[in-house]
């Protein structure tokens, strides 16, 4: 079983059809996926944010919430935000310009690698829509997947 680290970009896939939803899907039912905390936060404004555009309907606004809630208590896991993470994305942001929340992601995805390279398993593969983000990613030697390619 492969080790992903999705930020909300590529998560938000997983309930809202756009490109790249089968390929997430696929990936999140059969494999490890670790998120960061604030994801839900993200994802729950993504989905509501469309619901409010009229990109979903009212029922699958409600489903999508449902299912992402769902979700968070059972089938991902979840990175908590503390003080070292704070001051990982706070150099993040600056050393890569990163908007706040994107420099939290990434750093919440090298925390779980280093954790996984530590142990000796493979990488953790970093998943975004992001191409700056991805960018970053790269340049800091993680394993990069943009689901808007598949």
């Amino acid at each position: 079983m492969a080790a992903f680290f999705f930020d909300s970009s590529a998560l938000a896939k997983r309930y809202i059809a756009e490109t790249g939803t089968a390929w997430v899907q696929s990936i999140t039912a059969s494999n490890r996926i670790f998120v960061a905390r604030i994801t839900l936060v993200e994802i729950v404004s993504a989905i509501t944010r469309r619901g409010r555009n009229g990109d979903l309907t009212p029922h699958e606004m409600a489903q999508a919430l449902a299912d992402v809630r769902a979700d968070f208590k059972t089938l991902y896991e979840v990175i908590a935000i503390n003080s070292r993470l704070i001051r990982q994305a706070e150099q993040a942001a600056e050393k890569h310009a990163l908007r706040a929340y994107d420099a939290v992601q990434f750093a919440a995805a090298q925390q779980v690698n280093m954790a996984y390279i530590a142990q000796g398993l493979p990488s953790v593969t970093f998943v975004s829509a992001d191409h700056k983000l991805n960018a970053a990613a790269l340049t800091e030697g993680l394993a990069v997947d943009d689901p808007n390619l598949h």
